[in-house]
């Protein structure tokens, strides 16, 4: 959430922000809520005054103790109708609140959408095939490596069986992103080669929970019930990334600044319900309610929170050329991003089968949007109290797996797989092929 001052003394700015994000926010009256919460909150203290100095009178046993007794009460009376009007006022403050999206950054740009995001620049070369290439589903079916009749059947639609190679061909992904980020080596050249004067401190890889308390997904601004899955029984939601855990795990803590910057890699299952994408993407892996996604998180502090995001992006790019892929780095607009991001910047891998590029990786610098909520803080060289800066960001999911099929598919019907993964299959292979 933004800082309450910041809102304050920037309200046109905070207005201006919501309207370019399409966030309907209704800052007058949170404002109007604030000064209201304030008032109460001073009166309060002035009758928590008097009734503490008529407690000290009583002490000494005056002759109008009676006096005293009813002036208490009368005290205590006010009291007690004041606290439920606070209680009335902060809940609707704080709902309001937390209704208002982060600032963006100045170079984010301005979009309604989409349509408005920007594309920085492109990398690698459009392959040409000599023969039509396929979708990677149709390519799933043929191979027997993806069964999404059989996921239907037994889960509904969006749910997928992956099978055999594909499975060995996931894992190695994974583990290729796990020598990445686990070697400092490997870091300090991809910090050199852009030029970023970074920390290359490796990540610590975790297997985090893929179940979140709905109080705590909702302190990490991610609460969506349209989106997330829920256990009502037990009082929890499924993840929809391993960001939502890693994120909330110094929740209330007080971190000590010699070990930022804090960067972990989580691997878990994510959980979505893809509303509002009806119809879109029905066949294959691309969108999908289940899918297995290796998740970056770091804490740093304010003034390193940007360098670290490009960096990042930066490990995303070492990541996906890596396997060869043509791809091509975005900036999001406004109106598409995440409502805690104050920059957004995707990586979208071309798509053969599909004649276009789409989304594999998400960078998302949050700030201390999520730390005000979470209440991370560390405690700065001054000895002052601040909240920490946090940035998540996709290293890979099962989407990279759509890439390497159409982008290295045979006219035999078979799928190449990239020389980077190879070392890291349980066997010597050099091809997916029909069994």
């Amino acid at each position: 959430m933004l800082d309450i001052k910041f809102i304050r003394e920037n309200a046109d700015a905070v207005k201006k922000n919501c309207l370019d994000r399409n966030i309907k926010c209704d800052v007058d009256r949170l404002l109007e809520l604030d000064e209201k919460k304030r008032q109460i909150a001073l009166e309060m203290e002035k009758l928590s005054a008097e009734k503490n100095k008529l407690n000290d009178l009583m002490k000494s046993g005056p002759e109008n103790r009676e006096a005293l007794i009813e002036k208490g009460k009368a005290v205590k009376e006010d009291l007690d109708k004041l606290t439920p009007e606070l209680e009335t006022v902060s809940d609707e403050y704080k709902n309001l609140l937390y209704k208002i999206p982060n600032m963006h950054s100045e170079d984010t740009p301005i979009g309604p959408d989409e349509s408005g995001n920007k594309v920085i620049r492109k990398v690698g070369e459009i392959p040409k095939f000599d023969f039509k290439p396929k979708e990677h589903w149709e390519l799933g079916i043929e191979l027997d490596i993806i069964d999404s009749v059989r996921g239907a059947k037994v889960s509904g639609s969006r749910f997928n069986y992956l099978k055999g190679d594909l499975v060995l061909l996931e894992f190695s992904l994974m583990q290729f992103a796990f020598s990445v980020l686990t070697n400092e080596e490997v870091l300090k050249e991809i910090a050199e080669k852009n030029n970023l004067k970074v920390s290359t401190k490796p990540f610590v890889p975790i297997l985090p929970p893929v179940m979140i308390r709905p109080d705590v997904m909702n302190r990490m601004a991610r609460l969506d019930s349209e989106e997330m899955y829920s256990l009502e029984r037990d009082n929890l939601n499924l993840i929809g990334s391993a960001e939502h855990t890693l994120g909330a795990m110094y929740a209330d803590e007080i971190l000590d600044p010699k070990q930022f910057p804090i960067r972990m890699v989580g691997f878990s299952t994510a959980f979505r319900r893809e509303a509002g994408s009806y119809n879109k993407d029905m066949k294959g892996i691309l969108r999908v309610h289940q899918f297995d996604k290796l998740e970056m998180e770091s804490f740093t502090e304010p003034d390193k929170a940007l360098d670290e995001q490009n960096f990042i992006v930066a490990i995303q790019e070492y990541l996906i050329g890596s396997l060869g892929v043509p791809y091509q780095i975005v900036a999001i607009c406004t109106g598409d991003m995440g409502k805690p991001d104050v920059r957004q910047i995707d990586i979208e891998t071309w798509m053969p089968g599909q004649n276009k590029y789409r989304e594999t990786n998400t960078s998302d610098l949050i700030g201390d949007f999520q730390a005000r909520r979470l209440n991370t803080r560390f405690r700065s060289a001054d000895g002052k109290l601040e909240y920490v800066h946090m940035n998540d960001a996709t290293a890979f999911s099962q989407r990279p797996l759509i890439a390497i099929i159409e982008n290295y598919q045979q006219s035999d019907g078979s799928i190449k797989i990239p020389e980077v993964l190879k070392k890291f299959m349980p066997m010597p292979m050099d091809v997916i092929r029909k069994k």
